[in-house]
């Protein structure tokens, strides 16, 4: 293997998908796995328990975000385990870069801190699923189980990929309802930036904004950073939610991307 550098229950599964021959490993493909992690200790505890997965094997280890992404560009694992909170290299960030350059590993992202903000950016940002690092080995097992087949699991559920961009909307809704400011439907971005941010949310990179809207690649990254000041946040992530709380963009234009 390469190496780089309580319990919490209730997790909503149908036991009867998943076979005995599953479980046991028989009848398909191994899921290889990259685990990452800055703590040593969790991160060995993570790869000692699935190691006991007769259907899933550890190719690599990894302790920060830089190493992370560039194991996973050449080893292409079926599934990387994330921290949210890395040196280097963030799990957010990480997960942004694989969904962005069409890297088959699906991220399943763990964290010490489960909040549904949290949740929205992981799932905006590309993540096949997320869960707190107080979960039951069987459960974690289960939820990469789960995403190797394709399907996405937040907030103890196990969602299609339609299913799961109507958890988002409705708790972003539920996020601007609680947050929302009667009277004040104003946006501090000018109509290039409205313009830019709208692609962003579609998921668009750098490039691509720039020739969808006719502008240079530079012209493009100053109106990022201009957004990203403006909103007091730290990247793409963090500025598409803080635009959705605020109702300034929605979530139709990211489906009809998808879509294309």
């Amino acid at each position: 293997m390469f190496i780089c550098g309580k319990p919490h229950n209730g997790l909503k599964y149908d036991d009867s998908k998943i076979s005995t021959q599953r479980e046991n490993g028989f009848g398909m493909n191994q899921i290889t796995l990259v685990v990452v992690d800055d703590h040593p200790l969790f991160r060995q505890g993570v790869v000692d328990a699935l190691s006991l997965e007769p259907d899933m094997r550890i190719i690599a280890q990894c302790a920060d975000g830089d190493d992370a992404l560039a194991v996973i560009r050449e080893k292409k694992p079926t599934i990387a385990v994330l921290d949210v909170n890395l040196p280097g290299m963030n799990g957010q960030q990480i997960t942004h870069q694989v969904f962005q350059d069409k890297l088959p590993t699906r991220i399943i992202l763990m964290t010490g801190y489960d909040d549904v903000e949290q949740a929205i950016h992981a799932a905006l940002a590309g993540a096949y699923g997320y869960c707190s690092k107080d979960i039951e080995p069987q459960s974690l097992s289960r939820i990469i189980r789960e995403v190797a087949e394709g399907k996405y699991v937040f907030d103890h559920n196990v969602f299609t990929h339609r299913e799961l961009e109507l958890w988002v909307e409705d708790r972003i809704e539920g996020a601007r309802r609680s947050y929302s400011e009667p009277g004040t439907p104003f946006h501090p971005l000018s109509d290039r930036e409205m313009e830019v941010l709208s692609c962003v949310v579609r998921g668009m990179s750098n490039k691509e904004i720039a020739s969808l809207l006719g502008i240079s690649h530079q012209t493009v990254k100053n109106h990022v950073t201009a957004i990203l000041r403006k909103f007091g946040v730290e990247d793409r992530t963090q500025a598409v939610v803080y635009a959705l709380k605020r109702g300034w963009v929605t979530l139709k234009d990211a489906d009809a991307h998808t879509q294309e």
